[in-house]
């Protein structure tokens, strides 16, 4: 079953920047799915980005996020899953071309940890990072993303208390502007 709706996700998704009517693309609603790393820890997530205002330079973005937090569990390597989720601005810095734009984002994330890993249930901090779309149609467009994270989060239930979703962040993914 999860096979047979990613790949209806997929196809819906490819399908939609042939029926939709053309709006430019700085005014359009975003939805799009992401691969993360968030300094060690691999996550998968959905996002989604107001149209653009101020005279098309700025946006909002929400992105949820499942993330995986690598560590040892009873003499083994376990993933323990745990979510974030984000509300940054989105400044769109220019374009190359007709077909790459760049931005930069900036936000607030809010980080609900494991309790396989973590005693707190809830951490929070900020984020910014630089990124770069490139549009095969005005409708869509795969991104790449680089930035960094800071939370302060810990993992103080594991023996040497690491520190996790902070440092390096690094994503990419595909958006559908409605």
């Amino acid at each position: 079953m999860p096979k047979t709706a990613i790949i209806l996700i997929v196809l819906f998704c490819l399908a939609i920047p042939g029926y939709a009517e053309e709006k430019p693309v700085s005014s359009a609603l975003g939805i799009g799915m992401q691969l993360n790393q968030y300094q060690r820890d691999f996550g998968l997530g959905l996002t989604i980005s107001s149209p653009a205002f101020i005279h098309d330079r700025v946006a909002l973005r929400l992105r949820g996020n499942i993330m995986f937090n690598e560590h040892p569990e009873n003499a083994e390597i376990t993933w323990s899953p745990y979510a974030n989720i984000s509300l940054g601005v989105v400044s769109i810095g220019g374009k190359i071309g007709s077909s790459i734009r760049l931005y930069g984002e900036g936000g607030f994330i809010a980080l609900l940890p494991s309790d396989k890993f973590s005693s707190q249930s809830f951490e929070a901090g900020g984020y910014g990072l630089f990124g770069f779309e490139f549009f095969m149609s005005s409708r869509s467009n795969y991104f790449i993303e680089i930035g960094g994270i800071g939370t302060g989060a810990k993992a103080d239930m594991l023996a040497t208390k690491p520190i996790y979703s902070n440092g390096l962040m690094i994503s990419a993914g595909f958006r559908v502007l409605l």
